[in-house]
């Protein structure tokens, strides 16, 4: 990275809007939404959805409350013409449910297009054109003037269709593509020009879309951006002014809230935030956002985690754990102190009063989740799950390599059983392969003495069915028995606790070794005595290293 970077990335620019209100409006009320999931959500894909799953995530939509679906780009590909032909011929589209496709301003795409549309009761027809600098210099070779007489021959092509097609409502949405690069007084010139041509009305209103395409500049800057739009637009009136945020510098969600403070009426996104690179603004989060401020966002997320599930299946990229409201992990603490807390509030919280446990802005049981909800094992699990349930079962803290390690043997063990482990199997399988001495040595006594500052230990051991005594030395007992027993073995990690509280609670003993050849493996051991569980969790890392197959040679 260069330690002078203002040269090659110059700060963005703002528009200068010294009466900006946003700041000191607030959120009344939901937006209009428009899921672009199958659209832009599906482009952005390695492998993009088949016409089963688009079906499928569309009436997952339709469930959730969505009333305008971004469907396609009929005129791109035949797969998609060939889908909201589907849609349309074969009644999957609800009364109250409008359409919407996009095509960019070519005579034979925006024809297409109307093909496609054939036979809707409502549609939008999103046109789009890039109207930056740099696209108009280096992608379109073109000035100001070739781009804005684009979008105005395009717009009379798309009135001109619409007009000829009186059987379906029609709504013009038109996007100054890379709107958020672009200069304001351009910006603001294409769209009044296209908005003089389709000569919307306030019953008849049209849609000006003012894309983030990349996002270039932190969100206060965004809302001025619409805001100085929103001040100036012709016929404003019959305007609703919609954004459609990216997430380069992930700050999209932000950037649409504080949007909507400027005038916007209507956002565009993707549920979970898949799209192009970062990503579009996610939809889930802005609703529930709202949500969690006392407004009713108009779509219905009750059951959350069947949303995710059917949007991780269709797309095949997973949901974050920590992603807001719908990640795994949420709505479960693994700090003592945040459990703690949360069980205090939870026992607290009557229904009739406001919502107020700690740590959780929302009550998971609005969305289908519950804080007790049992985590459960599969071969798709992760070492987090794991570890908690060996904790609030049976009191094990493992260290984080060793949940790593034991996560691999949980869905070795989860694919070869093909199916689920519950919370005794999965402290079966760790006491098999970490606590019990199987293997060729086994504890039988010790003793141990300090020899000019070293600790010299004779242990007693038995090594298949023979008796053996070692003596080492070393810094301390474990540091000794490494000596003893001559293995070529680094201590890199040891950890203790108590199982239980009080005088009586046994100890528990983790170790990680390595070898030379940078292989590792676990030793642990339960005991009474804290000095003889850490020889027996050495001695169990000893074993385990011996059951390993040799490292190949290269």
């Amino acid at each position: 990275m260069l330690l002078h970077p203002a040269r090659k990335y110059p700060a963005f620019q703002p528009v200068e809007l010294p009466a900006r209100q946003w700041p000191s409006r607030r959120q009344t009320r939901a937006p209009t939404w428009l899921s672009t999931d199958l659209r832009d959500g599906n482009q952005a894909l390695a492998t993009p959805m088949n016409a089963a799953q688009k079906l499928r995530f569309f009436h997952m939509l339709l469930a959730c409350g969505f009333k305008q679906i971004e469907v396609a780009f009929p005129a791109a590909s035949q797969t998609d013409f060939d889908f909201v032909r589907t849609l349309l011929a074969d009644g999957h589209v609800p009364d109250d449910v409008t359409l919407q496709v996009i095509t960019q301003s070519r005579p034979d795409l925006i024809a297409r297009t109307f093909e496609a549309l054939h036979g809707a009761r409502r549609a939008i027809v999103h046109l789009y054109n890039a109207t930056a600098p740099a696209w108009r210099r280096q992608v379109f070779a073109t000035d100001r003037a070739g781009v804005r007489a684009l979008a105005e021959r395009g717009t009379r092509q798309i009135r001109e269709l619409a007009a000829a097609n009186p059987g379906t409502d029609w709504q013009f949405q038109y996007s100054p593509e890379t709107f958020s690069a672009t200069e304001p007084d351009f910006a603001l010139e294409i769209c009044d020009a296209v908005s003089e041509i389709w000569q919307p009305t306030p019953q008849r209103k049209m849609i000006i879309n003012l894309p983030a395409t990349v996002e270039l500049s932190s969100p206060n800057h965004y809302a001025d951006q619409i805001e100085w739009m929103h001040g100036r637009l012709a016929r404003r009136d019959s305007i609703v002014l919609s954004v459609h945020p990216h997430n380069d510098r992930g700050t999209a969600v932000a950037a649409a809230e504080l949007a909507l403070l400027a005038g916007a009426e209507r956002v565009e996104g993707c549920l979970f935030g898949n799209g192009e690179r970062t990503g579009n603004v996610d939809l889930l989060t802005l609703a529930l956002n709202l949500y969690t401020q006392g407004i009713a966002p108009e779509l219905d997320f009750s059951d959350i985690d069947a949303v995710r599930a059917l949007v991780e299946d269709s797309i095949g990229l997973p949901v974050h754990p920590r992603h807001p409201y719908a990640g795994e992990l949420v709505y479960t603490a693994f700090s003592g102190s945040h459990q703690d807390a949360i069980r205090k509030g939870m026992a607290l919280q009557h229904d009739a009063e406001p919502w107020q446990v700690p740590y959780l802005p929302l009550d998971p049981a609005d969305v289908g989740r519950s804080y007790q909800a049992l985590i459960r094992v599969n071969s798709q699990s992760g070492k987090g799950g794991i570890s908690w349930l060996l904790e609030q079962h049976y009191g094990l803290q493992l260290p984080r390599a060793l949940q790593q390690d034991f996560a691999g043997l949980v869905q070795a063990e989860t694919d070869r059983a093909g199916q689920e482990l519950a919370a005794e199997q999965l402290y079966r399988l760790f006491r098999q392969h970490y606590l019990s001495e199987h293997g060729p040595w086994r504890y039988v006594s010790h003793r141990q003495q300090q020899v000019q500052g070293q600790t010299r230990l004779e242990i007693s051991l038995q090594h298949g069915a023979q008796p053996q005594q070692r003596q080492g030395c070393g810094n301390g007992p474990l540091d000794a028995l490494l000596a003893a027993m001559a293995v070529p073995l680094q201590l890199l990690d040891y950890q203790q606790h108590a199982l239980g509280s009080g005088s009586a609670a046994r100890a528990i003993c983790y170790l990680q070794l390595q070898d030379a050849t940078g292989k590792h493996c676990f030793g642990v051991a339960e005991d009474d005595n804290l000095e003889l569980a850490a020889l027996r969790a050495l001695l169990a890392g000893i074993n385990a290293h011996s059951r390993q197959p040799p490292a190949q040679a290269a």
